[in-house]
C-alpha cells in the first residue's frame, strides 16, 4: 500500500519549491500555501525529493 503524504498548511511558506519537483501531487492553494490535489499522483520518491528540498519541511508521511 502507498505512503499518503500530508502538508502542514501553517507551516507552509510557499516556495513552490515542492510544486516544481512534484506537480502532479501539490499545487499552489495562495500564494503563500501549497496543497495536495493527488496524493498518489506521482511515486513516493518523487515525492520523497519534494519533502527533502521544502525548506520548511512542512511534507510528511500520514501516520
Amino acid at each position: 500500500m502507498s505512503r499518503i503524504p500530508a502538508l502542514d498548511g501553517d507551516t507552509c511558506i510557499g516556495c513552490e519549491t515542492c510544486t516544481r519537483i512534484c506537480p502532479n501531487v501539490l499545487y499552489m492553494v495562495s500564494e503563500h500555501k501549497a496543497g495536495i490535489h493527488n496524493p498518489t499522483g506521482d511515486s513516493e520518491e518523487k515525492i520523497e525529493q519534494a519533502m527533502d528540498e521544502c525548506p520548511v519541511a512542512c511534507i510528511t508521511w500520514e501516520e
